[in-house]
């Protein structure tokens, strides 16, 4: 897949990206299940907070029990030791219960935001207009693999942005409740410079925030170059895990071309794009580690630095200074959030970038008003009707055509010349379409390659209406009468049918479909390409006889000459003259021919 504006990490500032989450967030928590939602949600907060306080409780143990040592006083050490005890009761349960609840509310967001996704990607064939705008070179438009985005890109949003709002929210809560304490802690720290003393209050506050800020600023520094690393890698990866899926999809086409090393060498180059990038995110990250694990160890020592010559001056005893130290700690851990988050926040913001250019596109789609305008009618009729390619080529500009009930039309034309897409108008399904179009009801729709779910055989026989819409013998009787006799005890058994079958069995199998359901008009295009004569000939008469008795009509596309004894019009795509176009349709659709088809 080539580059694009799509497939690039997003910029913006941190109110933008903000405004991207929230975006994402929001409509999970004013849902149908905001209210448990909210109360999981305010849980954890609280949780969190009895989890600082705990912390505070653990600050002030410190000095007792390192003051009793000090003081060799046995009685005040064991009375501490079981203090200890509930402290750190306390502190467990928390966490488990923090984890719990958390787990829980992610799960239900991502299964709710999933559901969500799933059904705007499915609706009003959203999922095959994308393709058809990134295929046409759209891709500024379009996202890149969005079964990634639904599967992976979610699971990983809503456990990143709940994990790290609730570090942060813990971040923010431990810095507020220790910065008081340690400014009292910490006293006055006087240094003499020039002959003068100075005097510095609440001296480890300043110098933890020093530290943190001094330590944010590199760490970002570092580490940026993560957010648009992180998001190509996930782009590479789906896109080699894509190519898998297709080589397993069409293995036997591949097979018989012997294209082995062909397919071999793409996989080769997509997964050559993984390493290579992995590569660079392992360089990257490596200096990340190194600055953040050398910052994480001097910010062990550094207050007894500080604080040592206080200490062995007499100032106070041990219990202070070790309390000095946890809540130094516990300030510099806060204010050192995002140094020790950075790369988590470079995958989140990445993954929040790749989710909101999925929800742009869909959201775009969505408003797109629809450029055909179709009516229900008995017959399938147009004054008007234009067709295009995705790039905005027109096929076809101002066609007249009708088809009444009893008529059965053969559509011929070049290959190439837009047969297929205007049948892909006529379903409604073909966005670059324009002009009135009535179109009849009880109508089918059959491919050139049609799609044959795994699973039951009956399954793929009702595909997509449910099988117990139908008894066995009926469907018995379809699979019998598309000439698929060795199949009609096997409506039970599963398997990958669109592995197993041929294809003119494959293409057998989709006319026993419309045998079983008899709809009153078909479309079918090139729907025996893969069968003898004879058996399109049997088939043809059947599909007419269907259609016939339903009080319908069919239209089909076939290049076959002896298709045409099977219908009594021939409309035909036309070429136009490329001095007499001027930018006009490459095609108009000839539909006098009302005479038979010669064989």
């Amino acid at each position: 897949m080539s580059s694009s504006p799509s497939i690039t990490a997003r910029t913006g500032t941190l109110v933008q990206v903000l405004r991207r989450v929230f975006k994402l967030a929001a409509p999970y928590f004013s849902s149908e299940e905001k209210w448990r939602a909210r109360a999981m949600l305010l849980t954890i907060v609280a949780l969190n907070l009895f989890y600082v306080y705990v912390a505070v409780l653990g600050n002030e143990w410190y000095g007792r029990f390192y003051d009793a040592l000090q003081n060799k006083n046995a009685v005040v050490f064991w009375h501490e030791v079981g203090v200890f005890g509930w402290i750190a009761f306390a502190n467990i349960a928390v966490q488990v219960l923090k984890f719990y609840v958390t787990q829980l509310l992610q799960l239900r967001w991502r299964t709710w935001m999933t559901r969500s996704y799933l059904s705007r990607w499915m609706a009003d064939r959203t999922f095959y207009h994308l393709e058809l705008a990134r295929y046409a070179g759209k891709d500024g438009q379009t996202p890149d693999n969005p079964d990634q985005r639904i599967q992976e890109d979610m699971q990983i949003f809503t456990s990143a942005t709940m994990s790290l709002s609730m570090g942060l929210l813990n971040a923010v809560v431990t810095l507020m409740s220790f910065i008081g304490l340690l400014w009292g802690l910490s006293g006055n720290f006087s240094f003499t410079f020039n002959g003068t003393t100075h005097q510095i209050v609440g001296a480890m506050v300043w110098v933890a925030l020093g530290y943190s800020v001094l330590g944010t600023v590199i760490t970002h520094f570092i580490g940026r170059p993560l957010i648009g690393l992180n998001f190509r890698q996930q782009r590479f990866e789906a896109d080699f895990r894509h190519h898998l899926v297709r080589v397993r999809e069409y293995s036997e086409a591949i097979a018989l071309d012997h294209g082995e090393k062909v397919e071999r060498d793409q996989l080769d180059l997509r997964f050559s794009n993984v390493l290579r990038n992995y590569l660079l995110l392992i360089k990257q990250q490596k200096n990340l580690v190194t600055f953040t694990s050398f910052f994480g160890q001097a910010a062990v020592i550094f207050p007894f630095l500080v604080a040592g010559q206080q200490y062995f001056g007499g100032a106070f005893q041990l219990g202070h200074l070790m309390q000095i130290g946890s809540a130094f700690g516990k300030v510099q851990e806060s204010l050192s959030w995002f140094v020790d988050n950075y790369d988590s926040v470079a995958v989140w913001r990445a993954t929040t970038d790749r989710l909101t250019g999925f929800d742009d596109s869909m959201a775009a789609h969505a408003a797109q008003d629809e450029g055909l305008q179709r009516a229900p009618a008995a017959v399938l009729h147009s004054d008007d009707l234009g067709v295009a390619l995705p790039d905005g080529t027109p096929l076809l500009a101002g066609a007249a055509l009708a088809v009444k009930p009893g008529d059965s039309v053969l559509l011929q034309g070049p290959s190439g010349s837009g047969k297929s897409t205007l049948f892909r108008s006529f379903a409604g399904i073909w966005p670059f379409s324009k002009g009135r179009l009535q179109v009849p009801d009880n109508v089918a729709f059959m491919p050139q390659r049609p799609y044959v779910p795994d699973g039951k055989l009956r399954d793929a026989l009702t595909y997509p209406n449910p099988a117990t819409n139908f008894n066995d013998d009926q469907l018995r009787q379809a699979l019998a009468d598309a000439l698929l006799p060795d199949l009609v005890n096997r409506l039970d058994e599963s398997d990958a049918w669109s592995q197993k079958l041929s294809g003119g069995e494959q293409q057998r199998l989709a006319i026993a479909r419309v045998l079983l359901k008899k709809p009153a008009w078909l479309f079918a295009d090139e729907i025996t390409s893969a069968l003898d004569a004879q058996a399109e000939g049997v088939l043809y008469k059947r599909l007419a006889a269907t259609v016939q008795a339903a009080g319908g009509a069919m239209v089909s596309i076939a290049h076959r000459a002896a298709v045409g004894d099977f219908h009594n019009q021939r409309w035909t795509m036309v070429p136009q003259a490329e001095g007499a176009t001027g930018g006009g349709p490459r095609y108009r659709l000839d539909t006098a021919a009302v005479q038979p088809a010669a064989a």
